[in-house]
């Protein structure tokens, strides 16, 4: 099952415009009780941290170590998208902790401007 705080490797095409694309790292943000049902699935991009040289009130840098990906990430929190469960792999590369997650929902409330 996917789960909240999971992360896997995505390919996001087709995009348009400025949206991220290709095959790359999402984290599930929407709630367990969204991901059992036959809907989609909410999640933010994920970028080699290496593409991204500052940090930004809207991203969240986290290293391979904690994980468990291959290299260094920036999730892009501004950059959700909804997925159908289809494009997802049979299993996930890495998960957040659930202070990081703590993390995600904080910049997430920035993101769409909820108290």
């Amino acid at each position: 099952m996917i789960r909240r705080g999971d992360i896997y490797f995505v390919d996001l095409d087709p995009v348009q415009g400025r949206e991220q694309g290709g095959p790359r790292p999402v984290l599930v943000v929407s709630s367990n009780a969204i991901n059992r049902q036959p809907l989609v699935v909410t999640v933010v991009a994920g970028t080699d941290a290496g593409k991204v040289p500052r940090d930004y009130p809207v991203n969240l840098r986290v290293s391979a170590l904690e994980t468990g990906l291959p290299r260094d990430t920036v999730f892009l929190c501004f950059q959700l998208r909804s997925l159908d469960p289809a494009r997802f792999p049979a299993s996930a590369a890495g998960r957040l902790s659930e202070d990081r997650m703590s993390q995600v929902d904080s910049i997430l409330k920035r993101v769409l401007s909820l108290p």
